[in-house]
């Protein structure tokens, strides 16, 4: 998969939707693709989360508790608010079949949202709807 492709991919995740092409590019620099195998576990409930990943192929379950919870696949975005707000995994990610993934290094994406006020907020605000989805109880 090309840097530009993956930028398409991006760009049609819901967290990225508000983002300029140009901001697109900038995450898309930081990222890297790796293949995970069948069967993997690649996050662990409750460990540090120092890489968010993005689905490009392939499908994986997400476990909360031991109980499965959702079956995601390509766009799915995964660990990324424990490497926004540095806070344990809240579920265990395994990958059902063979997948590319693109992963984001904490480090680096937290020196872009430095540097890019204007990203951030896109992104905060992004990430607190994801969050308002995710968890309806926030909102009452």
């Amino acid at each position: 998969m090309t840097k530009q492709s993956t930028s398409s991919i991006l760009s049609e995740i819901e967290i990225f939707k508000g983002l300029s092409k140009k901001e697109i590019g900038l995450i898309n620099k930081l990222m890297s693709a790796i293949r995970i195998s069948a069967g993997k576990e690649f996050i662990k409930e409750g460990a540090s989360g120092r890489e968010a990943f993005i689905i490009l192929d392939g499908t994986a379950s997400v476990w909360r508790h031991g109980k499965l919870v959702a079956s995601v696949g390509p766009g799915a975005v995964i660990g990324e608010m424990a490497v926004i707000a540095n806070s344990p995994r809240t579920a265990t990610v395994k990958a059902e079949t063979d997948m590319v993934v693109e992963v984001l290094n904490r480090g680096a994406f937290l020196q872009l949202l430095d540097e890019s006020p204007g990203l951030t907020r896109k992104l905060l605000t992004a990430t607190i709807t994801r969050l308002q989805q995710l968890e309806p109880t926030l909102l009452s």
